[in-house]
């Protein structure tokens, strides 16, 4: 058994805009059994826009990300931690979503929508040089994707067009770019993707109707599934994020939340730094950092400070103790 303490510190948001606006942010996290702490919040993005779909590069010290601008053209960005200004990766006529580098660390592939709204999968080199190319030809509309092995990725397909009339439900399908093929594994699926530490295994949120909807694995080896929990109330998309030791998080509202004993245990509330809407979350491989999406607020009147003890991902860690803190046991994994 694992007990866990967590520690919050201070942060900002941006004003908000007409649009559903969002910001990235990042959070250092300590994971030092038989403790995890997690650090001061801090806005990365924090402008008036759709700031959106985080993902580390592979040594942690960049979070990749979707920028759409006024004209509603979508990009991929970079910043560097922990104060590099925001980069530009790609600069199209098409638009691009869900950076993330590839497995051997060359490039970075992106959810396109091309010149007819085709949504297919492709690649971009990541020192910028070079030109895009497809990595999976035949399937498509891609929604999201992650990539599980070098040659592996498992993707949300949308059933048809987006926003077409009676569409089918999204499938969950495996794919091998070498291939270009695919296998459907699931379906009715909604968009919450995340691969479990030391397993061959991705959990899902597997969409039931006229009932709550379950984070649900997938064994990548004989494609079995079998459903896991409910996410808590008010986490109705499912976003999750594994620590590096195994322990399973997600958000909804201003709250982080870890499953543990069986139940959802609120490991943080972060709105006393102006955090507000938690979505999607990424956690770093090192597993010293999460970052996550929140919606735009006005800043904090008087924005609460706090003491650091030390850096982790090049972020401030908390020595405060802020005003939650809680003592729980973990299992070791699911």
């Amino acid at each position: 058994m694992i007990g866990v303490v967590w520690c919050l510190a201070a942060g900002a948001l941006s004003a908000q805009s007409g649009r559903p606006s969002t910001d990235v942010w990042v959070v250092p996290i300590q994971e030092r059994a038989p403790v995890l702490r997690v650090g001061t919040p801090r806005n990365l993005t924090h402008r008036t826009g759709y700031d959106n779909q985080p993902s580390f590069t592979p040594d942690g010290r960049a979070v990749l990300y979707t920028v759409t601008g006024a004209d509603a053209q979508a990009d991929s960005w970079r910043i560097t931690l922990p104060d590099g200004a925001p980069e530009r990766l790609t600069r199209t006529a098409e638009s691009e979503y869900s950076p993330l580098v590839t497995p051997d660390g060359h490039f970075f592939s992106v959810v396109r929508v091309e010149a007819d709204s085709t949504q297919r999968l492709w690649k971009f080199p990541l020192n910028g040089r070079g030109t895009p190319s497809l990595v999976l030809t035949d399937i498509k509309p891609v929604g999201y994707h992650l990539w599980t092995s070098a040659h592996q990725l498992v993707l949300f397909v949308l059933g048809g067009a987006l926003g077409a009339p009676a569409a089918p439900p999204a499938t969950l399908q495996v794919a091998d770019d070498r291939t270009g093929s695919a296998q459907v594994v699931a379906r009715k699926i909604g968009r919450a993707l995340a691969k479990v530490p030391g397993r061959d295994a991705v959990t899902f949120l597997q969409l039931v109707e006229d009932s709550a909807s379950w984070i649900s694995e997938l064994d990548l080896r004989t494609h079995a599934t079998r459903r896991l929990m409910h996410p808590p109330q008010g986490a109705e998309d499912g976003y999750h994020v594994y620590s590096r030791g195994g322990m399973l998080l997600t958000a909804a509202g201003t709250k982080l939340y870890v499953w543990a004993d069986g139940d959802w245990k609120v490991a943080a509330d972060l709105a006393a730094f102006g955090v507000k809407n938690i979505s999607r979350l990424a956690m770093s491989p090192r597993g010293d950092a999460l970052a996550f999406v929140a919606d735009d607020v006005p800043p904090p009147a008087v924005p609460p400070a706090a003491p650091t003890v030390g850096p982790s991902a090049g972020l401030p860690l908390s020595g405060r103790d802020a005003s939650h803190i809680l003592r729980i046991s973990l299992p070791g994994h699911l």
